[in-house]
């Protein structure tokens, strides 16, 4: 039996970015595309709903420190969660804080155009971690409210 196409394959968060992520600035709605008409008939926009498990999504940028080719250092997150995700670290840089993510998944996918394609990823994730305690233990308390509605989406780095 193949594995489907659109498979979501369960990866744990530290072995698909040891050094861990960074987000830039916050997470927002994943908005369907308005045309022109939509917007001159004055209708609403509406969000963007995972046809997986029927939850809204939100969007946010994130870095990877350990992505070595520059162009794909950064990329989008799509979290699937019923309200907006918020994360659990504070800044260390004005609109920056690391992140961790919880229930990590990675869907494979071709990227580029043309000649220059490249194998990437979709990641989706149930929402951020806990923030480390001062030990550096993420306390199970913060795990149970931390970002419980998430899931990602995100291109990422060749394999």
């Amino acid at each position: 039996m193949a594995i489907a196409r659109g498979h979501r394959f369960a990866i744990d968060f530290d072995g698909a970015f040891p050094q861990g992520l960074v987000l830039i600035g916050d997470v927002t709605p994943d908005n369907e595309y308005q045309t022109r008409e939509d917007k001159a008939a004055g209708r609403p926009v509406r969000q963007k709903v995972d046809p997986l498990t029927g939850k809204r999504q939100w969007k946010a940028t994130v870095t990877d420190p350990d992505e070595p080719n520059a162009k794909r250092t950064s990329f989008e997150i799509t979290f699937v969660a019923e309200v907006q995700p918020v994360p659990t670290t504070g800044e260390v840089l004005p609109g920056m804080r690391p992140i961790t993510l919880e229930g990590l998944t990675a869907e494979p996918r071709v990227a580029g155009n043309g000649e220059f394609k490249y194998q990437s990823y979709i990641y989706r994730a149930s929402g951020f971690a806990a923030a480390p305690s001062a030990s550096g233990v993420r306390s199970p308390q913060l795990n149970k409210h931390a970002g419980t509605a998430g899931g990602s989406d995100q291109q990422h780095r060749a394999a």
